[in-house]
């Protein structure tokens, strides 16, 4: 049978106008006063540890890097538990494949607290119940190593596994954990991404475009093989 495994933020739900706010916030109160969305977009599926390791060194914050994730975390955790929506298409697409028991998981680059909140405010946690943060791997995308714990707690095949994703990194994680990737950028201008070329499935104007009928018509697709 087949596994489907889905990134959270961008994804699942529509939860990056809160991490771009949080993190401008964060910024703004260790002397970045003008980040920009523009700038944001362009570590969208970087895990926010990760982003902000880089964002430190750029504009030489003093602040460790701990200090600044648990000061994003919590500006993040204010906005998300009232203002994260899910994309509609995406719920009607997990609601079909948890009617028919396919196994899911959520492998999210946020914080574990970050993930529970989401998904409790969405709703969406009485259907995703096996989760995974970056917090719990050794490394984050574009490093499989998310996805592959995924896989070992839903007790499948890396190989049957299919990943859902919206950001370059994570296309590439999928790709290296040896899973086939339906993609739905984010940021449309970035499906000529290299990374996207190794998805199976790819959705090019990102979420206007994804709907659960085409999706879950090319997974009932796949070669008896893989189910």
């Amino acid at each position: 049978m087949i596994s489907v495994i889905f990134d959270l933020d961008g994804t699942l739900v529509d939860s990056e106008p809160n991490y771009y706010e949080s993190g401008r916030r964060t910024l703004a109160r260790h002397g970045v006063p003008d980040f920009t969305w523009e700038q944001h977009a362009r570590f969208i599926g970087i895990g926010t540890l990760e982003t902000l390791e880089i964002l430190r060194d750029r504009y030489g914050i003093d602040a460790p890097v701990e200090q600044l994730l648990a000061e994003q975390n919590a500006a993040y955790l204010e906005l998300a538990r009232t203002g994260t929506q899910a994309f509609p298409e995406m719920r009607r697409f997990v609601e079909r494949l948890h009617a028919e028991g396919v196994p899911m998981a959520v492998a999210s680059g946020s914080s574990r607290e970050a993930i529970d909140a989401v998904l409790a405010g969405t709703g969406l946690d009485t259907l995703l119940t096996t989760v995974v943060s970056a917090e719990e791997v050794p490394h984050g995308k574009p490093a499989p190593d998310i996805f592959l714990e995924a896989a070992r707690r839903l007790g499948a095949d890396p190989a049957d596994c299919v990943v859902v994703e919206d950001a370059a990194p994570g296309a590439q994680a999928a790709h290296a954990a040896g899973m086939a990737c339906v993609a739905i950028p984010y940021v449309a201008a970035t499906a000529d991404d290299p990374a996207f070329a190794t998805a199976a499935l790819v959705f090019r104007a990102g979420h206007p475009e994804f709907t659960a009928a085409t999706a879950h018509d090319w997974l009932s697709s796949l070669r008896p093989s893989r189910t």
